[in-house]
């Protein structure tokens, strides 16, 4: 998992706590299985959780982890979103990215790319054609943030946010890596700028060590393990790979990995977001974000008309062997 590291011993420890602060476990489910675009392996990271308890995040994919051969690399077609934001972020591999208002580029090991739908946009996101003929490990997420109902039909924007722009962060010990995706934690901000007040983290433990985070008490709390096992919250939950928990009320996250791992997943890494809820009215289908299914109805007639934009007379298309 060659997702951004550091040496832990020189990085910014977050503000010690005791465990009296610490959240407790609400609930924990297992992520099924699924395909994506053309048919790339996703796990479905929120299925059978309520919408009011992810609010004020609506949807996450757990792309991969996969080994692909020469030539079975796959990513979406051309496709468009209204009212939400999607925030992507690679652990593995490469992706690259084009959109109907100009935004494009390439993200790989350990970057983002976060990008406001807004009004509605055309966009697309395929492998390389170098990394489609080569084959290769292929690892990420894409999480999509909702937006309030005054923002939704705000004009899109792209950001394209590379690995190296990351806030690095440990635990008291050196024994967690902490990177700082989007939002802040514990006062350290990381990089972009988002609609919604939330924080964007992945974790990674070392056998045995443990972290104490501090999070937010006006912010849910959900965290989806990548790979590895561990516990999580006041009561020691065991959790372990393509498990999401949701976390009750408090001020503090504690997780911790498990002394011994696997060879294939030698430490705890944990997808730890939360955010505040917008507890506003939710209308989801396909593509769209909405309020109301009246506003769902206008998102579909406004793509079919082409009001969310036209595919570039330069666009990128998924690439075949």
């Amino acid at each position: 998992m060659p997702a951004v590291t550091a040496d832990t011993l020189t990085l910014p420890r977050v503000t010690p706590l005791d465990e009296s602060t610490a959240r407790t476990v609400e609930s924990v489910t297992t992520a099924p299985k699924g395909f994506e675009g053309e048919g790339f392996p996703v796990y479905r990271a929120f299925a059978g959780v309520p919408l009011e308890v992810l609010d004020p995040f609506i949807h996450m994919d757990q792309m991969g982890e996969v080994e692909y051969a020469a030539g079975e690399p796959k990513g979406t077609p051309w496709h468009p979103h209204r009212g939400f934001e999607t925030f992507t972020y690679l652990v593995d591999g490469q992706f690259i990215h084009q959109d109907s208002n100009g935004g494009g580029g390439t993200i790989s090991d350990g970057g983002t790319q976060y990008m406001t739908a807004g009004d509605g946009i055309l966009h697309i996101e395929t492998p390389p054609p170098a990394l489609v003929e080569s084959g290769g490990l292929f690892h990420g997420l894409q999480l999509w943030i909702n937006l309030p109902r005054a923002k939704k039909r705000i004009a899109p924007q792209y950001q394209d946010l590379q690995g190296d722009g990351l806030t690095l962060l440990t635990s008291a010990d050196g024994g967690a890596l902490v990177r700082v995706l989007a939002g802040s934690v514990d006062g350290h901000a990381g990089p972009g700028i988002s609609h919604t007040p939330l924080a964007i983290t992945h974790i990674t433990l070392a056998p045995g060590a443990q972290v104490v985070l501090p999070w937010p008490a006006e912010f849910n709390a959900l965290a989806y393990v990548l790979s590895g096992s561990g516990t999580i919250g006041a009561e020691r939950r065991p959790i372990t790979g393509a498990q999401l928990a949701v976390l009750g009320a408090g001020q503090s996250v504690v997780l911790q990995a498990s002394a011994e791992q696997e060879s294939r997943s030698p430490s705890l890494e944990v997808f730890l977001i939360g955010g505040v809820p917008l507890r506003e009215p939710v209308a989801a289908y396909g593509p769209f974000v909405m309020c109301s299914k009246a506003e769902l109805i206008e998102a579909f007639e406004d793509f079919q008309a082409g009001r969310l934009g036209t595919v570039p007379a330069d666009a990128i298309q998924p690439h075949r062997v």
